[in-house]
């Protein structure tokens, strides 16, 4: 019995470590969420948006691809104060 609870555990986090969302973060500031990990073909990313449905962005115009949970915004760290 202690087995096949192990046994079903272990398949759960596996399973589980492949269901991740990336980022994928466009050249012009756009971000798209994607609901798979994007594969590049012919030129083109290929991954599946929130509804399933197959997209296609073009290579040139991607900046950065990351998990979603590894993604960061890109707000600008330096902010000036006023001076009296």
């Amino acid at each position: 019995m202690k087995s096949a609870v192990l046994f079903l555990s272990a398949g759960l986090v596996a399973l589980c470590g492949c269901a991740h969302n990336y980022v994928i973060k466009m050249d012009n500031g756009k971000q798209i969420t994607t609901a798979n990990k994007p594969k590049l073909q012919h030129g083109q990313y290929v991954f599946k948006d929130g509804a399933g449905r197959l997209q296609y962005v073009s290579q040139g115009r991607v900046r950065e691809i990351a998990p979603a949970s590894m993604a960061g915004d890109d707000k600008p760290k330096f902010n000036p104060q006023k001076s009296n």
